[in-house]
């Protein structure tokens, strides 16, 4: 199956932002997630709709990329992500803010467990991280992805993976956090800038 079958396939099962925000809100207060019924990603679920809400309420976008969104032509912005994702907790409320500023972009949501084959063709260094962020134009080709993390974060996601005695990753994910607190979805914001700034005319 080529790509653009696999693609259209995902978007037949895909959700809207609001639809998609309704899961995780259901999960969360019914004590379940996405996926497998984990108990830590079940915990994970439930903090990651109070951390999505806050952002989606507080945070600024630039008006640089307010511009380039709003000029942008018909697109397909097809997400992949878990409810139980704490990197998406920190970027998909920015993705669907930017997504409402102009009604010929058509944001689609899926879950990653249940689009494998999707997931396949946009791995991170051979592992099936999220969110990813895919661009589309109306015939289904590939403008850009963005995923699963900012730079700066992915650097230090990497700096822990490769450091030798390196704490739990339940300890690292509390720095991890700190670093989206601090910087306020502004990377994100700045790598959209320039995904959509040197892929859409």
């Amino acid at each position: 199956m080529d790509i653009k079958n696999i693609i259209a396939n995902s978007l037949n099962q895909s959700y809207s932002s609001d639809e998609y925000q309704i899961i995780l809100n259901n999960f969360a207060s019914e004590g379940k997630t996405s996926g497998e019924q984990k108990e830590d990603l079940i915990y994970y679920t439930k903090l990651n709709a109070q951390r999505s809400r806050r952002i989606a309420k507080t945070s600024i976008l630039h008006p640089d990329l307010v511009e380039q969104i709003q000029a942008l032509p018909k697109q397909i912005w097809l997400l992949i992500t878990e409810t139980w994702c704490g990197d998406a907790a920190n970027s998909v409320p920015i993705i669907a803010k930017l997504a409402m500023l102009n009604p010929s972009i058509d944001l689609r949501i899926v879950l990653r467990d249940e689009n494998l084959n999707l997931m396949d063709q946009f791995l991170t260094k051979g592992g099936r991280s999220i969110p990813k962020l895919i661009a589309l134009d109306e015939e289904l080709n590939v403008l850009f992805d963005w995923g699963p993390r900012p730079k700066e974060a992915q650097d230090l996601y990497w700096g822990w993976r490769e450091r030798e005695g390196r704490e739990p990753y339940s300890e690292f994910q509390v720095i991890l956090q700190k670093w989206y607190n601090e910087n306020k979805s502004g990377a994100l914001q700045k790598e959209l800038m320039s995904k959509i700034g040197t892929k859409v005319s």
